[in-house]
This record gives structure tokens, C-alpha cells and sequence, in this order.
């Protein structure tokens, strides 16, 4: 799986995706849509498709495909091997999402959380198959968020597509386990082979399993902390575990046009995104006040 593009550019977004089968451009086919890496503090979320059809679904399930945290990386390896050599009716397509795609939207000032960036993406790479002439006829989606709603929207933006979403399916549909699988084995090759843009001093490239509540991963995250300039662009700074660590060790943060007279003490960081009141007064750049210049209220 080449993530070269990833390597080049590791602030936004890639797509890969396998040549289409010609026989799925003619036939009916089934679709199935999963994710990998949704929880974890560190590395991309990816999202993948995998198709084929209909009449070929038992040569799918054949290969034995299982939901992929049911099985090892060894295993899962094994398995997309197979599904890339039965490349004549099965095809895939994947985005890998970035971190710091993933906590710009969730910081913006236009907030974007997880749940609509997910459905959005889910929904670009059913949109993507369509697009290269796939013949959709059924899709099978593991859900995020409550499956009726999620699904009665997807169903409204395809129509002519039978729409199945459910808590699981990765386990209860062969489809979407393939499609964990070609997310799962993605996401595993781009964090380990992470292009470090940053210059780190004792990198650790042990870092447990990337959740927030993993001790190895929170050591890791308090390890490589930059005083001013946070985390690598390997960390999802928008999770509270990021922004626990940043309050704590980040150095404070005092705006030159600041009045010290006025506050307390320097804010941390992370206090710039607070949803809270501000407790101190707004007051004009030094610009305005070394001329003593106000905002007329009447002309």
C-alpha cells in the first residue's frame, strides 16, 4: 500500500484506492464502509470502502474476512494480500484522515466535530465508488452515532442504493470486515512508518497503542510536549488528553497587546479556545491607545 502522498504532506487528507474490477462496472454490487482509528490520541483516521459483486459475495466471504480487531496484524496483512490478488472482482478505496486535519476541524471556529467529519467521509468515498462507474446496489455501513438517523441520511442521499447501517456490521456483514481490514492494515502502515516533519530530540517510536487512557501514551505525549509550540503534527491536540498535557507543561501565553494591569497571569494556551465568558475586558490594540483613539458611538 503506497502512503507516499501521506509522507509528502502529513497536515491533510490522502485517498488510495485499487483499479475498479470491470466486471463491477457491469454487475449489481455490494458495498461496505468502516473505519480504523477513531479513538486513538495519535496517527490518522481511516476510512475505507471495499465492493464486489453480488454475485460474487460468497467468493468474498471464502477468504475468511473478520472484523479486523478480531485478528492480528500478521492475519490482517494476510488477508489484504488476498483481497488485493483477487483484484479481478473486489475493489477498495480508502482517505486517510490526518491529525491535524481531525483537530483543525474540531477547533475551528466553525466547529466540525468527529461524528459529521466521519459521516462526510463515509459518504465522499460511497459518492467516489459511484463516480468510477461501480455499479452500487446495497451498501452496509458500521455505524457511528445512533444507526437510524445516520442511516435515513444516507439513504436520502443516494436513493437508488439500498442502505443498511448498523452497530457492528464489521462483524455481521463480510463486506464491511473487508473494508475494516484495508482501514485497519492503512492506518497500521502509516503510523508506523510516520514521517516526523518536527526534529525530536530521543524520539520514541514506542508509543502503546495510541489511545488516551494508555499509560505508555500518555508518557509519550508528556515526553515530546514543545513547550511553545505543543505536539508533533502526529498528535490530535484537540483530544482532552493532549490539552490536559498542554495546560500543564505548555509555557503561558501573553498577547503583546495585552494589558498586565488587567490580568491575573498569563493564559494557558488552550484557554484561547475556551467556550467560558471572558473574565477580563476586551481592550483595543496598543495602536489605538498610543493614540488615544476610540470608537465613535454617534456621528
Amino acid at each position: 500500500m503506497d502512503l507516499s502522498e501521506l509522507d509528502r504532506d502529513s497536515t491533510g487528507r490522502c485517498r488510495l484506492s485499487s483499479p475498479v474490477p470491470a466486471v463491477c462496472r457491469k454487475e449489481p454490487c455490494v458495498l461496505g464502509v468502516d473505519e480504523a482509528g477513531r479513538g486513538p490520541v495519535l496517527g490518522p483516521m481511516v476510512y475505507a470502502i471495499c465492493y464486489c459483486p453480488l454475485s460474487r459475495l460468497a467468493d468474498l466471504e471464502a477468504l475468511k474476512v473478520a472484523d479486523s480487531k478480531t485478528l492480528s496484524e500478521s492475519e490482517r496483512d494476510r488477508l489484504f494480500v488476498k483481497i488485493e490478488e483477487d483484484g479481478d472482482f473486489v475493489g477498495w478505496a480508502l482517505d486517510v484522515l490526518s491529525p491535524n486535519l481531525i483537530s483543525t476541524s474540531m477547533l475551528g471556529r466553525v466547529k466540525y466535530n468527529l461524528n459529521s467529519l466521519s459521516h462526510d467521509t463515509a459518504t465522499g468515498l460511497v459518492q467516489y465508488a459511484l463516480d468510477q462507474g461501480v455499479k452500487v446496489a446495497q451498501v452496509f455501513v458500521d455505524t457511528v452515532g445512533p444507526p437510524e438517523t445516520y442511516q435515513e441520511r444516507l439513504q436520502e442521499r443516494f436513493p437508488g442504493i439500498e442502505v443498511t447501517v448498523k452497530a457492528k456490521a464489521d462483524a455481521l456483514y463480510p463486506v464491511v470486515s473487508a473494508a475494516s481490514i484495508c482501514a485497519k492494515v492503512a492506518r497500521d502502515q502509516a503510523v508506523k512508518n510516520w514521517h516526523f516533519v518536527e526534529t525530536l530530540q530521543d524520539l520514541d517510536a514506542d508509543y502503546g497503542s495510541g489511545y488516551p487512557n494508555d499509560p505508555k501514551t500518555k508518557a509519550w505525549l508528556r515526553k515530546h510536549v514543545e513547550p511553545v509550540f505543543g505536539f508533533p503534527q502526529f498528535v490530535r491536540f484537540s483530544w482532552r488528553t493532549a490539552q490536559s498535557i498542554l495546560e500543564k507543561e505548555a509555557e503561558g501565553v501573553l498577547w503583546e497587546d495585552s494589558a498586565t494591569g488587567h490580568q491575573e497571569g498569563p493564559g494557558r494556551i488552550m484557554s484561547y479556545f475556551s467556550k467560558g465568558p471572558q473574565t477580563h475586558p476586551h481592550l483595543p490594540h496598543r495602536y489605538f491607545q498610543e493614540r488615544g483613539l476610540e470608537s465613535a458611538t454617534t456621528l
